[in-house]
């Protein structure tokens, strides 16, 4: 069983259907593509897998729960992250405070995780209490990727990932 089934997902905007029946199924440790041309349906996919959106047909079951109705917040305590293309920061909150959002459901923020978010990407320990609005945009996609590994996720859904990054952080970023 993967940690994350997806079957016969239909989704869409409005009355549009973007995403006609797809299944997927990713194993633990597998690191899975979507590929596709701009408009294929790879970011609505995303974002219906993870009930961003409307899901009009399917199943998606996540580390073996069922959670086809279940919304985004919902997603993220079942062992779920989405890190979106765009608009994937708070602004005006600091690299910190960004990273603390990522805990949100807890009721402490582990400062165990945000060390290893720093260890995995020293320059935010140094920006630490910069705006993440200021930041470049290859800096802003490493706080976003930061925000969602604070709960330490089973699963990582990330949307367009290298988007802003430089061609050698892309490479960093992977590892």
């Amino acid at each position: 069983m993967g940690i994350l089934e997806v079957s016969n997902l239909v989704t869409g905007y409005g009355d549009v259907e973007i995403v006609h029946g797809v299944d997927i199924e990713v194993e633990p440790e597998e690191m899975v593509c979507i590929i596709g041309p701009n408009g294929a349906g790879k970011s609505t996919l995303m974002k219906g897998i993870f009930g961003l959106i409307d899901r009009w047909d399917g199943q998606v079951v996540l580390d073996g729960q069922d959670v086809t109705n279940h919304p985004p917040h919902e997603m993220t305590k079942v062992g779920g992250s989405f890190v979106p293309q765009r608009n994937n920061i708070f602004p005006n909150l600091t690299v910190r405070e960004n990273l603390e959002m990522g805990a949100y459901i807890l009721d402490d923020v582990p400062e165990e995780q945000i060390e290893a978010i720093y260890d995995r990407f020293p320059i935010l320990r140094e920006r630490e209490q910069q705006k993440a609005g200021t930041l470049s945009g290859g800096q802003q996609q490493m706080v976003a990727m930061g925000r969602a590994l604070m709960l330490d996720p089973d699963l990582l859904l990330l949307d367009e990932p290298s988007a802003g990054l430089a061609p050698d952080l892309v490479a960093d970023m992977f590892d």
